[in-house]
């Protein structure tokens, strides 16, 4: 009796381990395989460089990435460059050097990255460029970023309809000649105002009117920085725009220069209301809201980087899983060695009168947060 119940709990045993196994083994395929099979979320370090903490969306950005991919279950390091490129890419290093399995780069210059990549790709990662295409190399998978290219036509077409058949004096601005995405917000817009150039209808008092769309960064403000835009708007108005001249338009492509330009015109005596200049922008940066609801600024192009934190998330995930990632543009986007596939999000236009509608209903701000 005895030798049989002990052959009994020892059968039972037996079963109670190989079921252990069975649904220790099932637990484990639910998590999801890397490109190669082996890891998990768990195993796997993201790797997220952002370029500087001194422009509000960054930071946003870089927060918002990493909170969705820690909430999915990986390991992150969130890095930032202070729009350094070689800190960029020793940070970068550190990263494969760390294990990261997926660098995800937002890069401060597009063009001195590759060793830096390929060194990364030879320890086994993937890389997605993140709203900025990096050139010259073969070791970018994938690229996710807004239509920049529209984001240029929103701001030429909003001049355009606001100007209606007016002549006016107008002032061009061109984003950081680093960044590739700089050339594509210029010639969405000048493709647009261009031929009103041609035409006499828009002049250019400084003259800083490129002939073509590849001379763009003969007007482009380095680092995107306010300060360097606001000292040029100055000098141009000190210099151009004496005896009564008044400049009606600036083409501002981004939100960042858009603060020092209003800063250069509210010194030059300019106010809001009658007369004053139509300012473009881009990002929906706080400050340059309010600037718009206080009749500062006309506009700015809106591309809701959550939408954009939540793709590339997306993204991690599919190449962490061996699945397709999710494409929407295989042509464009040549950075000079390949055509990187490319998940493209449509921009918006904002305006003082769809700021609530826009922005404070879809949660990007707090009426708190913009005095209203």
């Amino acid at each position: 009796m005895t030798r049989t119940l002990t052959t009994r709990s020892v059968l039972a045993a037996s079963v109670a381990l190989a079921l252990s196994v069975t649904a220790c083994s099932s637990s484990r395929t639910t998590e999801a395989p890397a490109a190669d099979g082996s890891a998990r979320a768990s195993d796997t370090l993201v790797g997220i460089a952002m370029p500087t903490k001194s422009l509000e969306r960054w930071n946003k950005d870089g927060a918002h990435l990493e909170g969705l991919l820690k909430k999915a279950g990986y390991k992150t390091t969130l890095q930032y460059a202070d729009n350094k490129p070689d800190q960029q890419i020793t940070q970068v290093q550190n990263m494969a050097n760390q294990g990261a399995k997926i660098l995800v780069v937002a890069a401060i210059d597009g063009k001195v990255l590759a060793p830096a990549l390929a060194a990364a790709k030879a320890k086994g990662a993937k890389v997605i460029a993140y709203d900025r295409l990096i050139n010259g190399t073969p070791d970018v998978d994938f690229y996710a970023t807004f239509d920049n290219y529209k984001v240029g036509q929103l701001q030429g077409q909003f001049i355009k309809e606001k100007i209606g058949a007016e002549k006016v004096n107008l002032e061009p601005f061109a984003g950081s000649p680093d960044d590739n995405n700089a050339k594509f917000f210029f010639s969405g817009a000048w493709d647009v105002l261009s031929p009103l150039a041609k035409s006499g209808q828009i002049t250019v008092p400084s003259g800083k009117a490129p002939a073509t769309n590849d001379q763009w960064t003969s007007i482009g403000v380095l680092n995107w920085a306010s300060d360097t835009a606001q000292s040029e708007m100055q000098n141009r108005l000190n210099s151009f725009y004496t005896g009564g001249k008044k400049v009606d338009v600036v083409l501002s492509p981004n939100d960042s220069l858009a603060l020092g330009i209003v800063q250069a015109l509210e010194g030059a005596g300019y106010r809001p209301g009658a007369g004053y200049p139509i300012v473009t922008g881009q990002d929906a940066d706080k400050a340059n809201v309010i600037n718009m609801l206080a009749g500062k600024q006309s506009m700015t192009v809106w591309k809701d980087t959550r939408k954009l934190g939540d793709q590339v998330a997306k993204m991690v995930d599919q190449v962490v899983k061996g699945q397709t990632v999710e494409t929407n543009d295989t042509k464009t986007y040549n950075n000079g060695v390949k055509v990187v596939p490319t998940y493209l999000l449509a921009p918006v236009v904002v305006t003082k009168d769809t700021v609530k509608t826009q922005l404070v209903d879809s949660g990007f701000y707090s009426t708190s947060d913009l005095g209203l």
